[in-house]
């Protein structure tokens, strides 16, 4: 049981190290734009690579899934509110589920 106080302080450090660590290295303004760009773009980037696997297995047919995604993009350059993006995403897929059974 104690091995796993070990693991979650562990990982409590490792979490705290990666945030921290920036914080004491970088003191000046980031001036390079190429690097201001890349830190803007990395949650994006990341939030995109977590989720889009998923979306592709959320649904028991792949084309369901992938109307599903062509809507949200559409929305999303749109500039349509989360909300909205994700309600019509998961009604298009709902109804090529229906038409696919």
């Amino acid at each position: 049981m104690s091995r796993v106080y070990l693991y979650i302080l562990l990982m409590a450090g490792v979490t705290y190290f990666i945030r921290a660590l920036p914080l004491t290295l970088i003191r000046k303004e980031i001036k390079s734009p190429f690097i201001k760009s890349f830190l803007y773009y990395v949650p994006y980037a990341t939030l995109a690579a977590m989720t889009f696997p998923g979306i592709l297995s959320a649904t028991d047919h792949l084309y369901s899934a992938i109307a599903g995604f062509v809507v949200a993009l559409i929305l999303a350059f749109e500039k349509k509110s989360l909300l909205t993006v994700a309600g019509f995403a998961c009604i298009t897929a709902f109804v090529v589920e229906l038409f696919l059974r």
